[in-house]
């Protein structure tokens, strides 16, 4: 992602708004969930590093590391890391999405947790049970492949770990589409993952 900075601005979606209405999420959710709650995490945190000579001229990420305050976020670090969150979370759909990795990512999630049903398994668990709002994570933790869940608007990158793929499950996310099944919503997500981009990242 870009690591452009201050005043930061609303990406546009790697795919058309309306281009996952056959596979479960309907134009209305990212008109909303883009739109609206995306937006306002950007339009919050350019208002709250408008008088901060320390964050202005940074990127997005260094934003993020620098508010985390080593485990004491100050106030910008929610609307840094959720605009970061949700960049990286579109570009994990596709309407071209679904299927199976191929290639090295392929074999790395094969190693590291048995299979990709395996894998699948483990992660939904983890965005199932992350009470409340929150994220499910795969990330190369420097040792191997590993998920991970994070409460808010906490991400990775904050422990030194690499994300390739994620899920939000803030309600926000699916309410529209699934009100209160959450775990619909997991189940539908394994027809729009976006295995090309997991993988270019991995190979990253």
């Amino acid at each position: 992602m870009a690591t452009k900075t201050a005043p930061f601005e609303l990406p546009p979606l790697p795919f058309p708004i309306d281009s996952l209405e056959s596979k479960g999420m309907s134009k209305k959710t990212f008109e909303f969930h883009w739109g609206k709650h995306h937006q306002a995490y950007i339009t919050n945190l350019n208002n709250q590093i408008k008088s901060k000579n320390d964050l202005q001229n940074l990127g997005l990420e260094e934003i993020i590391h620098k508010t985390w305050n080593g485990g004491n976020p100050t106030p910008e670090f929610n609307n840094a890391a959720q605009a970061w969150n949700h960049s990286f979370f579109w570009e994990c759909l596709s309407p071209n999405g679904g299927g199976e990795p191929t290639g090295a990512l392929a074999e790395a999630i094969t190693k590291d947790f048995g299979s990709l049903d395996a894998f699948k398994e483990e992660f939904a668990a983890a965005a199932a049970t992350q009470f409340g709002s929150g994220w499910a994570w795969l990330v190369d933790s420097g040792k191997g492949l590993a998920v991970r869940k994070t409460p808010n608007a906490v991400t990775p990158i904050v422990n030194g770990e690499t994300p390739l793929l994620t899920i939000d499950v803030w309600e926000h996310a699916y309410y529209l589409d699934f009100q209160n099944r959450r775990p619909d919503f997991i189940k539908n997500f394994w027809n729009i993952v976006n295995w090309d981009k997991v993988a270019e990242r991995y190979g990253k």
